[in-house]
């Protein structure tokens, strides 16, 4: 478990933080029994549990590449937020917002992978989200990343995956948060009450080694400048490296259930 602090010395939020301040950030790694790698992240009261699933072969359009595949499905359970709502599942669809975040996931994740050297595998990463106060898409990115290098790890041990000199599965990290302009202020990774209101909101997904690899930004009535735009860019970046830190903190401790 790896954590951040939150600020007690300003007061200029809701909650106290600093307009470039994260909210308190733990990762728990092997919180499933079952997976090959599992999370449970959360962001503040934003919690989602990532598991990522280990399976031989590849969907058949791969097949015979030698290379392997990643993908993400994304949910949130009906009392993950202040009133129920009815299950997907039992609607028989799948709604625009959950296809667009888990295409999303998948995305993220698929950039910091070299499909040669995972071979013809799969990974699957489930995320589901157990409360929401914003910033669920960031956190499921954030927490799927970390369950996705603890599957990577289990396949090379088992041997499904043969390592190959100066050819790693993971080529980068990966993290995502959400920035936004509240009150005219650049603000990072916001909660609901902030994201309700926000005048300009942004999530931004960016690799361990500081690039990009989306920016999804919308204004609320007026538009954004550019000046406006390279602060919260600024923000994100330097949240995502704190993010990274925290990644790479849960990853160097032992992982007492080994499978």
């Amino acid at each position: 478990m790896s954590s951040t602090t939150p600020s007690t010395t300003s007061a200029l939020r809701a909650d106290g933080r600093r307009p470039d301040e994260l909210r308190e950030v733990r990762i728990t790694r092997g919180w499933l029994d079952e997976a090959e790698g599992s999370v449970l992240v959360e962001f503040g009261r934003t919690r989602v549990l990532c598991a990522a699933s280990f399976t031989e072969g590849v969907p058949r359009w791969r097949q015979g590449s030698g290379e392997g595949w990643v993908t993400a499905e994304y949910a949130m359970l009906p009392r993950a937020t202040s009133t129920r709502s009815q299950r997907e599942s039992v609607k028989g669809r799948i709604g625009g917002r959950t296809h667009e975040i888990s295409r999303l996931i998948g995305r993220s994740l698929r950039a910091v992978i070299d499909y040669s050297a995972l071979g013809e595998n799969t990974i699957v990463l489930d995320c589901d989200v157990l409360q929401a106060d914003g910033g669920t898409r960031t956190a499921a990115i954030t927490g799927a990343y970390v369950a996705l290098a603890d599957a990577v790890a289990w396949g090379t041990a088992k041997g499904l995956i043969t390592p190959k000199a100066a050819k790693p599965v993971l080529t980068d990290s990966v993290s995502a948060v959400s920035v936004g302009i509240i009150d005219g202020r650049p603000v990072l990774d916001l909660p609901y009450v902030e994201d309700v209101r926000a005048e300009t909101d942004m999530n931004v997904v960016v690799t361990g080694s500081g690039d990009f690899v989306e920016v999804q930004g919308t204004a609320e009535g007026a538009p954004f400048n550019r000046a406006e735009l390279d602060s919260l860019l600024d923000l994100a970046v330097a949240g995502t490296a704190q993010l990274r830190q925290i990644q790479a903190d849960a990853l160097a401790r032992p992982l007492e259930q080994l499978k």
